[in-house]
């Protein structure tokens, strides 16, 4: 019942326009002052959770990844996570792709908080999954009401037109 309400209700979508407004200006304007502030390194941050003896015991995999993959590669892992943040927030802000653009965001405060980074991450996490579990729904007062359907027939033929009817 509940799920039938997120992902059709008119007042589901009013509600889920809020939270993704709210969401998609958290995340816009972290990515906008990395974009374009000074050079964004994410050297000392990557080197801070390569330290964390927490992270190192509680996620071994996620400690030998940033250790052996990330902190040889801090330049992209830079301009991923600037760009990244900056474009789940307009993606959010605007509607636009919102399922997509959650779920990247949701992934990078999974990464923030498996890195031993609390913030807001844990609120935007609640929130977010609402978002994924609207699906269409969380878009619909935004540009996925032109943006989805365009999709799905220009792009995939109408191989899910009844998907948003």
């Amino acid at each position: 019942m509940f799920m039938e309400f997120l992902r059709n209700n008119k007042i589901a979508a009013g509600i889920l326009t809020i939270l993704r407004v709210y969401l998609g200006w958290s995340w816009m304007t972290a990515g906008w002052g990395k974009v374009t502030g000074e050079p964004f390194t994410a050297q000392g941050y990557l080197m801070g959770v390569v330290n964390n003896e927490t992270v190192a015991t509680q996620y071994p995999t996620y400690h030998a990844f940033i250790e052996n993959f990330a902190v040889p590669n801090a330049g992209l892992f830079s301009f991923m996570v600037a760009w990244g943040e900056l474009l789940v927030g307009i993606g959010l802000l605007l509607g636009v792709l919102t399922t997509a653009a959650a779920f990247f965001g949701i992934m990078m405060n999974f990464a923030f908080m498996f890195a031993g980074t609390i913030s807001s991450n844990p609120w935007m996490i609640l929130l977010t999954v609402f978002i994924l579990a609207a699906g269409y729904n969380a878009g619909k007062f935004g540009g996925d009401r032109w943006v989805i359907p365009y999709l799905q027939t220009k792009l995939f033929k109408g191989k899910f037109a009844a998907t948003t009817a």
